[in-house]
């Protein structure tokens, strides 16, 4: 397991990866751990929980170099994705015990109600395009709700995966309530099989999706799956064009392109398609790939040389099928795991930079004749994680909004995940959603409890029937 420098190419650090029997003996651990912390309450869970966003906030700088160094964002942005899990904290601290209080339901008992109970130590198997946020959006409400959390994190971050195993224990969790396994993908499977485990969640493609979900669904285990996504941004003809091009540049180049919700086709009214693309360009033309350490730098390298090099076969793919290249696409000389920004235009069904998802920062533009055309395109693919809509008319988006078949639509903005709203997505980009009170609703044991009246008690009280 080794962690390199995507911008020099050069070894971070080697890590030994645990063998079975270490990976047995830490999920006995955390499996005796959550016996006890799941009888701790909410007022001390809260504490512990806000010591946590306060130790992110006091090594945002750290982490965020951390970041630089093993995956390749710029330090900006890794300070913000530091902050946006320490609020994340903030916020489960704040609202978990409402979220999970019971409630009450009228029925013929004397008193009904809904209570959620927490189900033991919960696997995360999470990639390395966010190492922070993607486990402590599953973490904190996780562990408020009384579960322990167990993390296999992509190998190429294992430093960021044993820090935050070391910011809970720093916050004063108990050793165990969260714990980071260095282990490799094949021992995936007999982690969730392991009887210690009570449920799943993975970010990822969907291929690791479909292989997750078949492990846990033959344990009769519960999974939450956040996949892969090729969301689309529908430009339509009463557009702010200006706007509508910032954003679109922005969401398309956010971790240098490398996100499930990141724009990735621009599906443009045929009336604005000349100054869209000439808009785009120009901004794409602009975007200063760099050293992630570097302030100047826009975008980072990607994450390693492989993940760039399958991007640079979809785009030559994409100009081989009739895609018209704007900008970029062409592999710069010299060290690290860059590519251009890269605008594709002339894009349609049937091309890979339509039908697949290029996870870097390339954008596909594709022409639509009319609003009809541009919610086919939009739905025409196999995910359907998130998408956007640009339009002055606030009932026209609202119209076609509810037509668009993914997890969330965002109207004059880009596609964001916010820890106030559900987040996850239908088709290949998976089931289950978190975030919300959605999110710490998932690995809860959601159990009714009914207490009689004093005449339904008694034998001639009885009622007839069962289920």
């Amino acid at each position: 397991m080794k962690s390199i420098n995507p911008h020099s190419g050069e070894l971070i650090r080697a890590y030994d990866p645990q063998d079975d029997a270490e990976v047995k003996r830490l999920l006995a651990e955390a499996d005796a751990v959550s016996r006890e912390w799941r009888k701790s309450g909410f007022a001390d869970r809260a504490q512990l929980m806000k010591r946590a966003g306060g130790v992110l906030r006091e090594r945002k700088q750290e982490l965020a170099a951390l970041m630089a160094d093993e995956m390749g964002k710029v330090l900006r942005d890794g300070e913000a994705e530091v902050e946006k899990c320490a609020g994340c904290c903030d916020y489960y601290a704040d609202n978990a015990q409402r979220f999970l209080a019971n409630e009450p339901v009228e029925s013929d008992a004397e008193d009904s109600y809904i209570a959620y109970d927490p189900l033991g130590a919960v696997l995360a198997v999470m990639p390395w395009n966010f190492p922070f946020w993607q486990v402590f959006r599953f973490a904190a409400p996780a562990l408020m709700a009384g579960n322990v959390g167990v993390l296999k994190h992509a190998s190429n971050v294992s430093g960021c995966a044993l820090a935050i195993q070391d910011i809970f224990e720093a916050a004063g969790f108990p050793r165990h309530a969260f714990t980071t396994l260095l282990a490799g993908s094949a021992s995936i499977e007999g982690v969730i099989r392991n009887p210690a485990i009570k449920a799943v969640t993975l970010t990822g493609s969907s291929p690791a999706g479909r292989s997750v979900a078949g492990i846990a669904g033959s344990e009769l285990k519960k999974a939450v799956l956040e996949l892969g996504g090729s969301d689309a941004y529908l430009v339509l003809d009463d557009a702010d064009l200006e706007m509508a091009v910032d954003v679109c540049v922005k969401s398309r180049l956010i971790n240098a392109g490398q996100s499930c919700i990141a724009a990735k086709r621009f599906i443009v009214a045929k009336s604005l398609l000349p100054a869209f693309e000439q808009g785009f360009v120009e901004r794409f033309k602009r975007i200063r790939a760099g050293d992630p350490h570097d302030p100047q730098s826009d975008i980072g390298p990607m994450a390693r040389a492989d993940l760039r090099d399958e991007v640079h076969r979809q785009v030559r793919d994409s100009i081989g099928q009739g895609a018209r290249l704007l900008c970029g696409g062409e592999v710069p000389g010299g060290a690290g795991a860059y590519y251009p920004a890269t605008v594709l235009s002339g894009v349609r069904p049937g091309m890979t930079a339509f039908d697949e998802e290029i996870f870097g920062p390339v954008a596909a533009i594709i022409e639509a004749a009319d609003e009809e055309q541009a919610i086919a395109l939009a739905n025409q693919s196999p995910f359907g994680l998130g998408a956007a809509l640009f339009t002055r008319d606030k009932a026209r988006a609202d119209r076609i909004a509810r037509r668009i078949e993914a997890g969330s639509v965002f109207v004059n903005a880009f596609v964001k995940s916010d820890v106030r709203l559900p987040f996850g997505g239908v088709k290949q980009s998976g089931f289950g959603r978190e975030l919300s009170w959605f999110g710490i609703r998932e690995f809860v044991n959601v159990k009714t409890m009914y207490h009689a009246k004093a005449s339904q008690a008694s034998p001639s009280g009885a009622q007839g029937g069962s289920e």
